[in-house]
């Protein structure tokens, strides 16, 4: 397996580069800087494993949700990469990441069960949150994404108190996003491995997207690459060694 992952849409950006058994992994920092920094991170691991992009077998990106800009930044750069390869993509929600680097943190033995919330700060007052439950094998969405204002989450957890959250929303809200009981977990330990792990799952169990559908789930404004921006993606792989 040679899978490369990505995710810009926080303010770390994760890069990770399975080849076989091993892996590369870096988190570095992202917002604004991500649109300069990635391709040229990517191109890195790729010549410490003495690799071509045209040696990848798939391309796994963060597809949200997230900040604007940083959405944008790795959608083009994987759909400009898996356009010049002919290779597939594999799109992760960065809020799952969340929830995988939380399990791992709290040292979840293989085959056990885990559920948490994923809280994550989208500014405005607001916040992109989901519910996962993980059955031992597999993560499942029990609360699907979406973009909440305080008053709204705190009323969804009143009704339905969450045991564990994770994500900036715990610390960049504090006592207005009361937790209650639930155990928290506010800080990412590792995004990168955690993105990898999702990729490798994503790459066993599919599904395997065409390139032209590596698009961003964007929730606050449901918007996505336009023809142009695509058109620019093409281009940008033309430009790869």
């Amino acid at each position: 397996m040679r899978l490369l992952a990505l995710d810009t849409a926080t303010e770390r950006m994760a890069v990770a580069l399975a080849d076989g058994e091993a892996e590369l992994l870096l988190n570095a920092e992202g917002g604004a800087a991500a649109s300069a920094t990635l391709l040229p991170a990517v191109l890195a691991q790729l010549a410490e494993r003495q690799m071509q992009p045209a040696d990848l077998q798939a391309i796994a990106f963060g597809c949200g949700p997230g900040a604007f800009t940083g959405l944008r930044t790795a959608v083009s750069v994987a759909q400009g990469l898996a356009f010049g390869i002919g290779c597939p993509v594999l799109a992760i929600c960065s809020l799952l990441i969340v929830a995988e680097d939380a399990r791992q943190q709290a040292g979840v033995p293989p085959g056990e069960p885990f559920a948490i919330w994923v809280a994550m700060d989208a500014r405005m007052d607001e916040v992109y949150a989901a519910a996962y439950r993980f059955d031992g094998e597999q993560w499942h969405e029990t609360s699907a994404p979406a973009l909440y204002d305080l008053p709204t989450l705190q009323a969804v957890w009143q009704g339905q108190p969450p045991v564990k959250v994770a994500g900036s929303a715990i610390t960049a809200f504090a006592e207005r996003l009361p937790l209650g009981a639930a155990q928290p977990w506010p800080q990412v330990a590792n995004r990168a491995a955690a993105l990898l792990r999702l990729a490798r799952w994503a790459w066993a169990h599919g599904p395997h997207l065409p390139a032209d559908q590596a698009l961003p789930l964007y929730l606050r404004d449901k918007v996505a690459l336009t023809t142009a921006e695509r058109e620019a993606a093409r281009h940008a792989a033309a430009s790869l060694p």
